[in-house]
């Protein structure tokens, strides 16, 4: 990792952005991500209880990904027709991926998850990243694939190397450089905030 470039990226950054992630020019992009708004419904949804009844968890995954702003427009309506005529056996190991990625074991869920999804299609990044993000924005990340994949490069991230198909040591490996930048930097807790510091600085 080359702190130096980190650095000096927060530097560019609060000089375009003194107040940082409050300055006021960041308020029209958070009315359209909507963080608290989406955090709020997320811990609503997914709360342990809740997972008692998978085909209403499916339903909630639903509704998350299509109100998602930074999950893509060709994705929200693949995983909603996935939805609409999913069996009920993929729907217990989907439900009960997330299940465990959020209040179990993080890699068994993530590998049920990725398992379910793949014959689909649809074992796509932001899919499996976006619910377990804003159910837990200052833990868990969220990985946009042009981000990640800039962030690594101008980064100098060492030993990480992005895939387009999900991996459960890659999803770690990336959280603990975010982590390590975020420390660094102290400048967001947000993770996907922190997400937006990268993506705005390796485009300066």
């Amino acid at each position: 990792m080359n702190i130096e470039k980190l650095i000096h990226a927060k530097k560019r950054f609060l000089e375009q952005y003194p107040g940082g992630f409050d300055d006021p020019q960041m308020d029209e992009i958070r009315k359209k991500h909507k963080p608290e708004k989406m955090h709020r419904m997320a811990l609503e949804y997914f709360a342990p209880e809740c997972f008692d009844n998978p085909r209403q968890v499916l339903d909630n995954m639903v509704k998350v990904i299509s109100r998602a702003s930074m999950v893509s427009v060709f994705e929200k309506p693949k995983f909603r027709d996935f939805a609409k005529e999913a069996l009920d056996e993929e729907i217990m190991f989907l439900t009960m991926g997330l299940k465990n990625f959020l209040h179990g074991d993080r890699e068994t869920g993530f590998n049920m998850m990725e398992d379910v999804l793949r014959p689909h299609k649809l074992a796509k990044w932001t899919l499996l990243t976006i619910c377990p993000y804003y159910y837990k924005p200052t833990e868990e990340v969220f990985i946009k694939p042009t981000t990640v994949k800039n962030g690594i490069r101008f980064f100098e991230l060492e030993g990480l190397e992005y895939s387009a198909k999900p991996t459960y040591d890659f999803y770690i490996a990336y959280k603990a450089a975010v982590d390590k930048m975020k420390k660094a930097v102290n400048i967001t807790d947000d993770n996907a905030a922190f997400g937006g510091f990268i993506m705005i600085t390796t485009e300066m």
